[in-house]
């Protein structure tokens, strides 16, 4: 058993740390399925790549995905205005759902399109390779480190968009920054786990943080914690389970998610009783 959850386990210890920074940003900028979105246009170009029979895991696939996923960063650090008829969210469902329409219709051509479909919405992290989690690892401390270094800019601009544009700065070029520094991270991350688990993985984690803690700080250490739990949780339940790894983990943080809602409930009644 332990040879095939090794490298799975290890996966779900050392990436989501990164996934839930991004996934707080997400969720205080109010784009809740901008990852979703992103992790379909990476599919998208994963299609192109296999229609035209490419390694999908060479460096021309990756390449492929990352530049379609910046394109759509593009796309939505130039829609998100500070004020529009149109909100931002509708231009990212449109964006996804063009993305899956066209992801369909590339695949329609590929023999093992059925097959590929399934693979692209809920992965199997179960398959991963040593190689794959050290190369995922490496461009999440990268992504890191360049988020650290300018995390001042990063953080007014999605906690405080106000005050961004009084200090003067360049939201839109922050906004572009953000989106494909964000695409590269689910550009990698979507071909080992899938689009739906990309999206469990930054955003549940996240929700979870905000509903016990109020500091930003606190509420990272709390989304990698239910993170790595629903993770290794899930993995150990689709093993067993003999069910899919990707679908068994999302819904594992489906559960924790109503979980950490009801303690949530639970600490605001007891802090309104205390108040009365």
């Amino acid at each position: 058993m332990w040879e095939v959850m090794f490298w799975p386990i290890v996966a779900c210890v050392l990436l989501p740390w990164l996934l839930v920074y991004l996934g707080l940003h997400v969720v205080q900028r109010g784009i809740i399925f901008v990852d979703i979105a992103m992790a379909q246009m990476a599919s998208l170009g994963i299609c192109v790549a296999l229609l035209f029979r490419l390694d999908l895991h060479g460096w021309a696939t990756f390449a492929i995905a990352l530049a379609f996923t910046v394109l759509g960063g593009a796309i939505f650090s130039l829609t998100g205005k500070r004020a529009s008829k149109i909100p931002q969210e509708a231009i990212i469902g449109i964006a996804y759902v063009v993305a899956a329409a066209a992801a369909v219709l590339l695949l329609s051509r590929a023999a093992e399109g059925d097959e590929e479909i399934k693979q692209m919405l809920v992965g199997n992290i179960l398959l991963v390779t040593p190689a794959e989690v050290w190369k995922c690892f490496a461009l999440f401390v990268a992504v890191g480190i360049f988020h650290f270094a300018l995390r001042r800019n990063f953080l007014i601009v999605s906690f405080d968009r106000d005050a961004a544009y009084q200090r003067g700065l360049r939201v839109r070029w922050w906004d572009f920054f953000f989106y494909v520094s964000f695409g590269l991270v689910v550009t990698i991350f979507v071909r080992i786990a899938g689009v739906l688990l990309v999206f469990s993985y930054l955003i549940v984690p996240a929700v979870c943080g905000i509903n016990l803690a109020g500091e930003t700080r606190a509420r990272l250490i709390l989304g990698w914690i239910i993170a790595t739990i629903g993770g290794i949780g899930g993995l150990f339940w689709s093993f067993y389970g003999d069910l899919p790894s990707g679908a068994a983990i999302v819904c594992t943080f489906g559960v924790l998610l109503v979980i950490v809602s009801g303690i949530g409930f639970i600490r605001r009644l007891a802090v309104k009783a205390e108040l009365t």
